[in-house]
């Protein structure tokens, strides 16, 4: 099993999308048809308003009700560079993983409330909760950007560059684990991020929380995406596909363990795949 970020078994999450098992839950009411390494979304519907293969994100049982949401309080409100960043994962064919616009919302608040100004992400794909953050935090705000997967980022970096906050950008070209402790090498490192957070292999969030609360500050904040998993993790192992199976053994493991983390304050937000919120109390 890859251990690497953005080393995402993505045979595997094909197969899913594929799976009618899941579909209710990944995309109610849509059909997801795959053309080569393309993968394209056929709607029921033809009069949804800018309809996206990102509307489908969510575990909102009701497809009508996601899309009151993001038509009412996101979109409206949603940066152009974010809506641009957004069209071109479309064409990516793995454009699933991309964070959805409804928790980036949220993402933005958070920051917003932190008054963050030094973050880390530990995985980046295209770039859409990079972006957001860059556009979020001040001009002289930092962030620390780890994937090993630099075509993905190619792929919006143009975007964010017309954006004008490439500079408040360091991206790593490499697993997170040895750049996480590099940095802990460094005393000065210790809680010095306001924020930081993890959409990246599953397998690995355990071992990225103990390095993370190690850099970030007391009253920060880590958020880890996709940690309700498509909804597997409320489901009996037996009815779970069996090819998201082992990514939803080690979230279950993990939301069991910051569940028992006193160290933290938490919050399991049902927005995407899940988020689940952490603040550092020491």
């Amino acid at each position: 099993m890859a251990t690497v970020i953005g080393a995402h078994n993505f045979a595997a999450l094909k197969a899913v999308y594929e799976r009618p098992s899941l579909r209710w839950i990944l995309q109610p009411k849509m059909q997801l048809a795959f053309s080569g390494r393309k993968m394209t979304l056929q709607s029921k519907s033809s009069d949804e308003v800018e309809r996206s293969p990102f509307d489908h994100k969510g575990l909102l049982q009701s497809q009508e009700l996601y899309q009151y949401v993001l038509e009412t309080s996101v979109y409206p409100r949603e940066p152009a560079p974010l809506k641009e960043i957004r069209a071109i994962t479309e064409n990516h064919p793995y454009f699933f993983m991309g964070a959805s616009p409804d928790s980036g919302q949220l993402i933005a608040m958070l920051l917003d409330m932190l008054n963050a100004k030094n973050t880390i992400e530990l995985g980046v794909f295209t770039g859409y909760s990079l972006l957001l953050t860059a556009l979020t935090i001040p001009d002289d705000g930092k962030i620390l950007a780890i994937d090993p997967n630099l075509e993905s980022y190619e792929m919006g970096l143009p975007i964010i560059q017309k954006a004008g906050v490439e500079h408040k950008i360091d991206f790593k070209h490499s697993p997170a684990l040895p750049v996480l402790d590099k940095l802990l090498e460094d005393d000065n490192n210790k809680s010095s991020f306001d924020f930081a957070f993890v959409d990246a292999d599953k397998t690995n969030y355990g071992n990225y929380h103990e390095r993370l609360m190690q850099l970030v500050k007391v009253g920060g904040l880590i958020v880890y995406d996709n940690t309700l998993w498509y909804g597997s993790v409320g489901m009996p192992e037996e009815s779970v596909d069996k090819f998201i199976r082992p990514e939803r053994s080690y979230l279950l493991e993990l939301n069991k363990s910051l569940a028992a983390d006193t160290r933290i304050q938490i919050s399991q937000v049902p927005l995407g795949d899940g988020m689940t919120i952490c603040r550092r109390l020491f």
